[in-house]
């Protein structure tokens, strides 16, 4: 499950949910982007700034625009069905906006369970998406459990080596209940993601938490800098490294895209992404109705929680929890950025010819 990554400044400045999507959609705009696709980016963005999951939310923004200049992203590319047999489809992203990719990929999977109780799309050739929950939850929210995969740069080392073979490689389910009942899991496989080193490296961050990240020789570290020029630790030792390989399979093998060192990055300018992604929706109504399910879920989680906490803590909380209570608190409060990514707003407004986000405190 991700958190914030604890690097938000003291007294970060504010800014409203409509005013951050507002600026997002006119830099995409400013871009040539499609109403449709600065839609999709600006609300994916936004979502996963208020959820708390910040290397996912606006600071991805500026390197979004960066590979977009490089020419690395097909900027009118909406992708085609290379396949349809059953419930599975094979799709080629033509390397267009990830978002509308994911998109596209996302109505397809939805229409293939509501018609076979099962629909999975594979897809190669796309690009970075945003936060794979994103795309998990409008599938749960369609009565479907929604389950989103993706390949990644090769900043992970398989376990018991130093070279980069696999990505941070997601994996996201996310099921349709809610309130008592609400469970959404969004993890990387490796410790973390790397753009939350970017982040640290961005702001200035003297030390990584230990147990993130590797330096160039394979010896851990929390310098951000020799976490940059390093790699991720991944999860679990070699369970994660079991994990990200298992996403590498059904993305980048099963699709027949890129994959480990064939994949680029969103931090990488000098070639395209050529990401693979996995699609797989779960029809609840073909095993019981949906209202018996969300109870069942509900029931769960109450049992789960029914635990003592541990010492040092004070709850137990299962995945989504975190997250959600970010979003209920910034809905109210505005989304924290610190000034250095304040800044680089600022600066990208002024190149876009568009109004900045509105500051509030």
């Amino acid at each position: 499950m991700r958190h914030n990554s604890g690097f938000m400044q003291q007294n970060p400045i504010r800014v409203p949910a409509d005013s951050l999507k507002r600026y997002i959609f006119d830099i995409s705009l400013s871009l040539d982007f499609s109403d449709l696709a600065a839609g999709l980016l600006a609300d994916s963005l936004t979502y996963s700034s208020l959820r708390g999951v910040d290397s996912h939310g606006i600071h991805l923004l500026p390197h979004y625009v960066a590979q977009l200049k490089a020419k690395n992203i097909s900027l009118n590319a909406v992708g085609r069905v290379l396949s349809e047999l059953g419930a599975c489809m094979h799709f080629d992203g033509e390397n267009g906006i990830g978002q509308v990719i994911a998109s596209r990929c996302v109505d397809e999977t939805v229409r293939l369970a509501s018609k076979h109780g099962l629909g999975m799309v594979v897809a190669r050739n796309s690009n970075h998406f945003g936060a794979a929950a994103f795309w998990a939850e409008r599938m749960s929210q369609a009565g479907l459990i929604g389950i989103v995969m993706c390949n990644a740069s090769p900043t992970v080392p398989p376990w018991q080596g130093k070279q980069g073979r696999l990505g941070t490689n997601p994996i996201c389910v996310s099921v349709p209940s809610t309130g008592d009942g609400a469970w959404l899991l969004d993890m990387s496989t490796a410790t973390v993601s790397f753009n939350k080193i970017m982040r640290a490296v961005y702001e200035g961050q003297p030390a990584l938490p230990a147990g993130w990240a590797l330096d160039a020789e394979g010896v851990p570290t929390t310098d951000p800098e020799a976490a940059r020029k390093g790699l991720l630790m991944p999860l679990g030792g070699y369970k994660g490294s079991g994990l990200g390989m298992l996403v590498e399979i059904l993305c980048g093998v099963l699709s027949g895209g890129a994959f480990s060192t064939a994949v680029g990055g969103l931090y990488i300018k000098e070639r395209p992404m050529n990401v693979s992604q996995m699609y797989l929706a779960i029809d609840v109504s073909r095993f019981m109705p949906l209202d018996l399910f969300q109870s069942r879920m509900k029931d769960l989680i109450r049992e789960i929680k029914s635990a003592a906490p541990a010492q040092g803590y004070d709850e137990i909380l299962v995945a989504g929890d975190p997250e959600r209570r970010f979003y209920a608190r910034r809905c109210k409060e505005g989304i924290p950025i610190e000034s250095v990514l304040w800044k680089r707003l600022c600066e990208l407004a002024e190149e876009c010819g568009v109004e900045p986000p509105e500051a509030v405190g």
